[in-house]
């Protein structure tokens, strides 16, 4: 039988380009409906991202606003190597990954355990209005929340008054002007903006269970904390894995808008982040050729963030990638 198969397999395989291409359309006008669906976010995908890649030549030339990518001059690298001896670069570097690992060890797992939290609720009503009040604060934008927050740490807010009510403090402070304390504000509110978003994935698969399989190890004598452990968590595995290779591949991609909205004169040498220098470089400042090559450098290493975990990944599931 495997003789035939591979047989039936390598006319189609060896079929000319020409009847290749007729298969496809024949398909493509059986399924026409599907496919111009589909047309929208193609058409969206060439024209916001694949079309501004030819601007990446920016990177390579000393780009000014008179200018065109094609009479602007050449330069090279030399954008490039202004990069490594630039030291403001590198102190956003170091609180980008501050921050951003921050956020991984602790924004990676929170969204897991409230999503269990929320799975193992047998109060439908309240289930609800719990997801509900997580949910709520990822459909509000920084702007709104940065707001907040800069209210209420402000020295007549809301945490220094509880701070002082419970005799942690003498005096109330201001810690969004604390450089030392950014890199915590930033982790904290994120999670909070985010958390109750994160568990939607999570939920989903939850909710695919078998719940033959809870029966089965109650049956035996399993606790709930060892039916999570053993049923739910490895269920889980793959939508973790997806979800940690994202957050990896985005270590150098720190939030712009939390970052513009919360980061003032004070507390900017530990606020800072990748996106806001490239910001400033190139919009506040106007070196778009420099703010570019910053940019394209990112990406880069974000690509290979992005293999190197999908790599991993794969080794831990058994050389299954999720990617």
């Amino acid at each position: 039988m495997e003789n035939v198969a591979i047989t039936r397999e390598q006319p189609h395989r060896k079929a000319p380009m020409g009847q290749r291409f007729k298969a496809f359309m024949a398909d493509f006008k059986r399924q026409w409906a599907l496919q111009s669906m589909i047309l929208p976010g193609v058409i969206f995908m060439i024209v916001f991202c694949f079309v501004p890649i030819y601007g990446l030549l920016i990177a390579f030339k000393n780009y000014t606003v008179i200018d065109t990518l094609d009479t602007a001059p050449w330069t090279g690298l030399d954008n490039f190597k202004i990069i490594l001896s630039d030291k403001y670069f590198w102190d956003a570097v170091v609180n980008t990954l501050g921050i951003s690992f921050l956020k991984l060890i602790i924004g990676f797992v929170i969204p897991i355990i409230l999503a269990i939290m929320i799975s193992e609720i047998s109060s439908n009503r309240f289930k609800k209005i719990v997801q509900t009040v997580s949910y709520l604060p990822h459909f509000l934008s920084w702007i709104v929340l940065g707001g907040m927050l800069i209210t209420w740490f402000s020295t007549t807010g809301l945490f220094n008054q509880l701070l002082l009510d419970l005799g942690l403090i003498a005096k109330p402070q201001n810690s969004l002007l604390d450089p030392g304390k950014y890199w915590w504000i930033a982790t904290l509110s994120d999670i909070w903006k985010e958390a109750g978003w994160g568990t939607i994935l999570y939920l989903a698969i939850i909710s695919k269970i078998d719940p033959t399989y809870y029966e089965a190890a109650k049956m035996d004598g399993a606790s709930r904390l060892r039916q999570i452990w053993n049923i739910t968590l490895p269920n889980m595995k793959l939508i973790i894995s997806l979800n940690l290779i994202l957050t990896v591949s985005g270590l150098l991609g720190s939030n712009l808008d939390q970052t513009l909205v919360l980061m003032n004169s004070q507390n900017r040498e530990r606020a800072e982040v990748i996106n806001s220098y490239v910001y400033r470089m190139g919009l506040a400042q106007g070196d778009f050729s420099y703010a570019t090559a910053v940019g394209l450098g990112v990406s880069i290493v974000s690509v290979i963030l992005l293999v190197a975990a999908n790599k991993v990944s794969s080794k831990l599931n058994d050389n299954q990638s999720v990617l």
